[in-house]
């Protein structure tokens, strides 16, 4: 590991004058890793996923009653970051501020064997097995939407752990590695206070 980060850079700070950290990160922690990303979080939820179907006649004067239908889901969603992504490291006031790629997920998994459906408002004027069947086939994007929203609950996991691995990197690159701490923001988040815009 040693070898690969530089057996001539002894030191972190003169590491990063040299712009030798920035360098090697991504390819020293992808070869350390075995992948290209590196995986931060995952949230479990039970997901209920519901659908309202609206329908009128007479051109839209007359309203049918509305059918609402009913899905509950477990949902295992899975999030990383790309090491091979834009990583900016900086050395100041004895603190490494990384600039981690932002977060991104997987194809939430679905458990299909526990999905339960329901209908919560039924009409005999309308066909509710179609709006069962709209429900049933938009699973798959109502997950990766919620998805989305749920990064924000990974943010703070993500974040420890992309700390962690900065961390035992340096620790294991460098010979005064492990005196510096480390703070990560990722890329699309403000910055910290006290962080200097200027690079090193």
């Amino acid at each position: 590991m040693a070898e690969k980060a530089g057996q001539a850079v002894e030191k972190v700070a003169s590491a990063f004058k040299q712009g030798t950290v920035t360098t090697t990160f991504a390819s020293t922690a992808t070869t350390l890793e075995g992948s290209q990303y590196l995986q931060v979080a995952t949230v479990k939820q039970t997901e209920v996923f519901t659908r309202k179907d609206e329908a009128s006649v007479a051109f839209g004067y007359i309203p049918l009653p509305d059918i609402v239908v009913q899905a509950t889901a477990p949902v295992t969603y899975t999030y990383y970051v790309n090491l091979n992504d834009r990583w900016d490291f900086k050395l100041q006031n004895g603190v490494i501020y990384v600039i981690a790629p932002d977060i991104h997920f997987n194809k939430p998994a679905v458990d299909a064997s526990l999905i339960t459906y329901e209908v919560k408002k039924d009409s005999y004027l309308r066909r509710t097995h179609e709006a069962m069947d709209n429900l049933k086939s938009s699973i798959t994007y109502l997950s990766i939407e919620r998805a989305k929203t749920n990064i924000d609950l990974a943010r703070d996991k993500s974040r420890t752990e992309v700390e962690t691995f900065v961390e035992n990197w340096l620790a294991k690159s460098f010979a005064d590695g492990k005196q510096y701490p480390v703070k990560v923001r990722f890329r699309s988040e403000a910055p910290f206070n006290g962080e200097s815009p200027k690079k090193d």
